[in-house]
């Protein structure tokens, strides 16, 4: 006689009442759920085989955890199993959401104090990116994160990089410092001639417009290099 030692699966509807992630969330609030059972309550439903935990598990285990869920081309999300266009764009306007708050509320933001606390932020999204892109962190009076601009893809020379474009947001936004970041898909964080070249013409603009700049991060892969700790073009 053959034995199916397979997992029996069960539907959320069959758990506990106390159990299910949105009868939990609303008794013990949304940090009382794991990752899996927050993006189960957006999927709503699973799939033949699969609650919709599982699924949320499986999501991210594939994509590595939500900030590669962040990161993964929507086609990549739709291509899932169970997961069509209407749950993937779920899933991205919720993550952009949770960004977003993050640098919305004042008393939320990060405050960066060092290079690392720069990198940190950014790290892991942009040593994965496979074109080279220039963003600006935009810093308040007390060195908390306002926005963070990508004003560049592709090929960021200082050549093809317009300085006025740079400031632009800081302007706009009365950022009284920023930080430029970009990335080298090689994965070798070493600066360039031209990103020297950049750093200090935009470190003589900043001083004309009394917006100071803090840093130049450049990311690789896993490694990332600060050109003002190097002293070059500051």
């Amino acid at each position: 006689m053959i034995e199916n030692s397979s997992k029996p699966t069960y539907r959320i509807t069959d758990w506990h009442e106390a159990d299910r992630p949105r009868e939990r969330l609303a008794a013990l609030g949304p940090q009382a759920l794991s990752n899996a059972e927050l993006i189960a309550i957006l999927l709503r439903v699973g799939v033949p085989g699969e609650n919709a935990v599982q699924v949320g598990q499986r999501l991210l285990k594939t994509f590595g955890g939500i900030a590669g869920l962040h990161r993964a081309p929507f086609v990549d999300l739709t291509n899932q199993h169970g997961i069509g266009e209407a749950k993937a764009a779920q899933l991205k306007a919720a993550i952009e959401l949770g960004r977003r708050l993050m640098l919305e509320s004042p008393e939320e933001r990060p405050s960066i104090h060092s290079p690392a606390d720069a990198a940190a932020l950014v790290m892991y999204e942009m040593s994965a990116l496979e074109q080279e892109h220039l963003r600006v962190m935009l810093l308040d009076r007390r060195n908390r994160v306002i926005d963070l601009v990508d004003l560049y893809r592709g090929s960021v020379n200082s050549a093809q990089v317009r300085i006025g474009e740079v400031f632009r947001e800081a302007i706009r936004k009365n950022a009284s410092g920023l930080i430029v970041i970009h990335n080298h898909p090689s994965g070798d964080p070493t600066p360039s001639p031209d990103d020297v070249t950049l750093t200090r013409a935009l470190v003589q603009a900043g001083k004309m417009l009394d917006i100071e700049i803090f840093d130049h991060l450049v990311i690789g892969q896993g490694r990332w290099v600060s050109l003002r700790e190097r002293g070059l073009g500051f």
